[in-house]
């Protein structure tokens, strides 16, 4: 932990490009999958301060923080996670970027496959969580207006 590395503009981790002059927390946090607990369980774990650049970290930290976002499941407990208790595997997983868009999209067409409500919903293009549809919500829809001959 030198306070002497060589500042870099530009961080690859994890297929993510991140600013170098972003706090750490807010850095690690533009990783998909990554949220700000989660963040800041990972510095707090390996004792770099949360308001440090990201482009200031070295290599090893960012190694370090790259493997601990990998094997997550490994290091924090199930609470911190983003997929406890899989459907398929029954495992707690932690998933991150194209993993994650996968996971998800496959969730939602169970839904709709079983004819869930939530399943429904999606389908529909409507509101899932209980929201009101009153008022909002009317981006999506076209207004149709047809010529007169």
């Amino acid at each position: 932990m030198s306070q002497e590395a060589e500042f870099r503009a530009m961080i690859r981790m994890l297929d993510t490009d991140i600013k170098g002059s972003l706090p750490a927390v807010e850095g690690i946090t533009r990783i998909k999958g990554v949220g700000p607990t989660l963040a800041r369980a990972i510095l707090h774990k390996l004792g770099i301060p949360l308001n440090r650049r990201i482009g200031f970290l070295s290599d090893e930290e960012l190694k370090q923080i790259e493997e601990m976002i990998k094997n997550a499941n490994k290091y924090f407990p199930p609470y911190l996670l983003n997929r406890r208790f899989d459907r398929y595997s029954g495992e707690d997983l932690h998933l991150i970027g194209s993993d994650l868009e996968f996971v998800v999209s496959r969730d939602i067409e169970f839904e709709k496959s079983i004819g869930s409500w939530r399943g429904l919903r999606h389908a529909l293009g409507l509101k899932v969580r209980g929201q009101r549809t009153r008022t909002t919500g009317r981006k999506r829809k076209k207004l149709v207006v047809k010529k007169r001959r």
